[in-house]
């Protein structure tokens, strides 16, 4: 593998309203993101990834059940298939954020993970669920009304270009999922979101640069952007952007404009900096046990 491997990130706004069918929500969205796909090939990414459920709003402000109708199963679904297609055509990765609907009425918030030549590598499921995450406007997204917390573990994605981890929206929280995704051998984590201006926009780009340096990983953090009517929660703030394992920020997203951000990971510096700060050597697992009992 080549030491340099160049990552796009997709930012995008919502351009219907949430009123509108799933069907319309979603011929829009995957048509404006399949554009945004071509225009990151072409400025020379190599893996690309998209915002949390990228077709639609974030509509876990509401709870209807209309919005089941957007979940698809996975990698049998249409949305998978096309951009399944769309890779092979491109030569790119693509992770690929989506619905997933397991069986008859199982539901989870999911990322696919696509290799450059079209086949289906596997997928992430979104572990932690929140019982409400609080907006600006004191109201909140009702995650559990229409995802089962994820059940397949931390799985790392061995691409064509790296090795690839995900992790999604409000699992960038908790430093356990992140740890264990460098153990698996993630060379970068992908963490498409969908987080609203207020009570943790402060931590947006503290957590993950953490996560990083602690891991000796690339993260590259995914926000979406607008206001999404018509509920109108909050201000989706962008900055999307891609962390390198010192910390830094390589590049970095507008606040409010639809737009692929290009940043290029540097293998070398991630064997630098872990050859530097041995954390994975110096680890003392043995002493770490009560950190899987419910404690206090």
């Amino acid at each position: 593998m080549e030491n340099n491997v160049t990552i796009g990130l997709i930012q995008a706004a919502n351009d219907v309203d949430g009123k509108e069918p799933v069907a319309l929500h979603k011929e829009r969205a995957i048509a404006k993101h399949e554009q945004l796909v071509r225009q990151a090939a072409q400025r020379g990414a190599q893996i690309i990834c998209l915002q949390e459920i990228f077709y639609g709003p974030y509509f876990c402000t509401e709870q209807n059940s209309k919005w089941y109708d957007a979940a698809e199963e996975i990698p049998q679904g249409p949305t998978t298939t096309r951009f399944q297609a769309l890779a092979r055509e491109l030569g790119v990765v693509i992770i690929l954020p989506i619905y997933e609907r397991e069986g008859i009425a199982t539901y989870y918030n999911t990322a696919a993970v696509i290799d450059c030549d079209g086949s289906y590598l596997g997928k992430y499921r979104k572990h932690h669920i929140p019982q409400v995450d609080v907006g600006t406007s004191g109201n909140g997204f009702w995650e559990k009304y229409y995802f089962k917390p994820g059940n397949l573990g931390y799985p790392v994605f061995d691409t064509a270009f790296a090795k690839v981890g995900v992790y999604i929206c409000y699992d960038r929280h908790f430093p356990e999922g992140a740890r264990l995704l460098g153990l698996n051998g993630a060379e970068i984590v992908f963490n498409p979101s969908a987080t609203v201006a207020g009570l943790s926009e402060y931590l947006w780009k503290l957590e993950q640069p953490a996560h990083a340096v602690a891991n000796g990983y690339y993260v590259g953090a995914i926000n979406r952007v607008g206001r999404e009517m018509p509920w109108d929660l909050g201000e989706f703030y962008g900055q999307s952007y891609l962390c390198n394992p010192l910390g830094q920020m390589v590049a970095v997203g507008s606040r409010d404009q639809d737009e692929v951000i290009i940043g290029v990971m540097d293998r070398e510096l991630i064997r630098s900096v872990r050859n530097t700060w041995q954390f994975f050597r110096d680890r003392r697992p043995e002493t770490y046990q009560e950190m899987s009992h419910l404690l206090p």
